[in-house]
């Protein structure tokens, strides 16, 4: 098993966010369990060697789903699940990724902000393209 995108990670970080308040050091070894991931690729470090990889995913995903409404942030290092988050997540979907954040105009408004896709077929081609699988952080430590 190779380490999840972070798009792979973000139901399961929702869904350990709606269990309530949560660190990241508080769901990595849950969600690493959950994905049958080794020791090795638990602990695999980001090329600048100073972050885990999974650890970064993670942040990225919720850092994501924050910019949609599906979490929020109460404090410093802690996120939980907010109401819109606890409701996306009663209609049993099997995946959370940019194309479905993409319904959010919050989230559309940051993406196309950020130079990338402006509607939610933008989104979804580049997501077949590329599956965006690296975090923008992996992508630069890449270049």
């Amino acid at each position: 098993m190779s380490i999840p995108d972070y798009q792979r990670l973000m139901l399961p970080v929702l869904r350990l966010a709606a269990e309530g308040e949560k660190r990241v050091a508080d769901v990595a070894d849950r969600i690493a369990d959950e994905f049958g991931m080794t020791n090795e690729e638990r602990e695999e470090l980001l090329p600048s060697g100073r972050q885990r990889i999974l650890h970064n995913r993670i942040h990225w995903a919720k850092f994501y789903m924050s910019k949609a409404g599906l979490i929020a942030s109460p404090a410093r290092g802690r996120f939980v699940a907010t109401e819109a988050g606890k409701t996306l997540l009663a209609t049993n979907l099997a995946r959370i990724d940019v194309a479905l954040l993409m319904r959010d105009p919050g989230f559309r408004e940051f993406y196309r902000n950020e130079g990338q896709a402006t509607s939610v077929e933008d989104a979804v081609q580049t997501t077949e393209l590329s599956s965006i699988a690296t975090t923008p952080e992996e992508r630069i430590d890449a270049a």
